[in-house]
């Protein structure tokens, strides 16, 4: 039987998320909408009719929708302000929760989350899509295959000039609340490794239609000696990186490129003398698990999965929650310009 979800938030987002399950093979029929919510009871219309959920309920009020169906799971594409407030009152009618990022709008209201689902007895995990993606699944591998030598530095590169119109040109903080997360996880996801410190400078840039923090550099201390380096910025026009950022990974015996498309580059050292030693080229192998590169498809089957089997999926908030530490302690940092240690 396929499990029943709400869908509370029906803005563009939600569309995504509609189409992996319209889409996937793996998917159809694992979920009926039987609810849409939005403020905006127009945009839960709008959303039914364009998906043809005609049999679904749609409406503004969340509880009154949750007890109208009585469904297995919330799907939580609201803004992250009202985050808090949709996860609790689900885990609260006894429903899994699969979330938008970040995770809250704080560590505070995050932790309480946590509790909330272990209370509950239910799962509450965060839709990272961009970790599932070829790329990162493929990076993850050849680094835990020891090719690299043990791990040293990563180094991350995103420019792109996105104009969204909206919340997000309103929010404080926006690169690293509402995108810089994504390569935080990717990068925790990479290394295997806890982050344990960050120095950041944020800045909002001449020209920038943002309000407020739309380029940041960040220095980040991972377990192990590893350090993470992230620069970016959503108002540099002219010469964009793609939205998966452009990395260099580094160990103590060679380097791993990726241009977050298709080219991925690793080379060893292969001579032993030599100023510069020689190095050699080597295959970048696939990922372990295809089923594990198909964003928001990918996270929604993995967490669909998890409830069947009684176990935590990967981006379970109770893990999540160090990538969230990693943006509110970049955060931190810039407004205190100091170095300041990531406690999650």
């Amino acid at each position: 039987m396929p499990m029943k979800a709400v869908v509370c938030g029906c803005g563009a987002m939600a569309k995504g998320w509609l189409r992996a399950l319209a889409e996937t093979p793996a998917l159809k029929g694992a979920v009926e909408i039987v609810g849409l919510v939005d403020v905006d009871l127009s945009a839960a219309e709008a959303l039914a009719e364009e998906f043809s959920l005609t049999d679904a309920v749609t409406g503004s009020d969340l509880n009154a929708v949750l007890e109208a169906t009585r469904p297995d799971l919330v799907f939580d594409v609201v803004v992250p302000s009202a985050r808090h407030h949709v996860v609790g009152t689900a885990l609260g009618y006894g429903c899994h929760v699969l979330s938008e990022k970040p995770m809250a709008a704080s560590l505070e209201e995050a932790e309480d989350l946590i509790v909330l689902a272990r209370q509950a007895g239910r799962i509450h995990a965060i839709v990272q899509n961009r970790r599932f993606i070829s790329g990162v699944r493929r990076m993850r591998r050849v680094v835990e295959t020891g090719a690299l030598g043990d791990l040293t530095g990563i180094h991350c590169d995103f420019f792109i000039g996105p104009h969204f119109g909206g919340f997000r040109e309103q929010m404080d903080n926006v690169l690293l609340l509402d995108m810089a997360i994504h390569t935080f996880d990717a990068v925790r996801f990479v290394s295997g490794k806890a982050p344990l410190a960050v120095y950041c400078h944020e800045s909002n840039p001449p020209g920038s239609w943002y309000r407020h923090g739309a380029a940041a550099n960040a220095i980040f201390e991972f377990s192990d000696n590893v350090v993470f380096t992230y620069r970016g910025s959503w108002c540099a026009e002219g010469a964009r990186t793609s939205w998966e950022s452009a990395w260099r990974v580094i160990g103590t015996k060679g380097t791993l490129l990726w241009d977050g498309a298709d080219k991925l580059d690793a080379h060893v050292v292969s001579g032993e003398t030599g100023f510069l030693r020689e190095v050699s080229e080597i295959e970048v192998p696939g990922p372990s698990r295809e089923a594990d590169t198909h964003g928001h498809a990918s996270v929604i089957q993995g967490f669909l999965s998890a409830i069947r089997a009684g176990v935590a999926p990967e981006t379970d908030g109770n893990d999540n929650i160090k990538s969230l530490a990693m943006v509110f302690g970049a955060i931190e940092s810039a407004r205190r310009r100091e170095r300041v240690t990531i406690a999650a």
